[in-house]
């Protein structure tokens, strides 16, 4: 039973690498590649996740970011996902303008508005890939538009954390994501 686990895990790895980097780390051939891990999106996602109205003020967001410790937030109006901010959004506006203009701008006029979202029903081996692709460490889960949790790398690495090293080793995933 313990060689099982031992081969299961490895496999995982394996697979993670593969869809990371394109590559095949241990140079064998595994025929299942494109296999499911197993593990749901809906599963681990955060359930609690923090949200912003699209006319909160930039001041809010930044505010409301460092005090729950978080690096996005989703917009919502309407029970409807309309954006995500990250970090990175609010250092890149904070930039280009004026700290006087910080309670000007809106959540709304930052907000990616093309947002790659995630089904709960998705294989986390889909939303790894769809991080790969699109560089984000946050995919909003929805059903039926409305979003319904989110999920982060961080949830990812918490089901198996010896994927930490590997996700981050060669800097393809972790260099300029957002």
């Amino acid at each position: 039973m313990k060689n099982v686990q031992i081969t299961i895990i490895y496999y995982n790895i394996y697979v993670i690498i593969y869809i990371l980097h394109n590559t095949n780390p241990f140079k064998i051939h595994f025929p299942y590649v494109n296999m499911e891990i197993g593990v749901k999106v809906g599963d681990v996602m955060t359930r609690n996740f923090i949200s912003v109205k699209p006319d909160d003020s930039l001041k809010k967001c930044s505010k409301l970011m460092v005090k729950k410790r978080i690096g996005s937030l989703v917009v919502i109006s309407k029970n409807e996902l309309t954006g995500l901010i990250t970090e990175k959004d609010i250092l890149w506006t904070i930039t280009k303008k004026s700290i006087k203009d910080l309670e000007e701008i809106k959540a709304k006029d930052i907000a990616k508005r093309k947002v790659i979202t995630i089904r709960p029903s998705a294989d986390i081996y889909d939303a790894l890939k769809k991080m790969k692709k699109s560089k984000y460490r946050w995919l909003p889960v929805t059903r039926k538009k409305e979003v319904i949790g989110l999920l982060t790398l961080k949830d990812i690495l918490k089901i198996e954390p010896s994927l930490f090293e590997i996700v981050y080793s060669q800097g393809k995933f972790g260099e300029n994501i957002t």
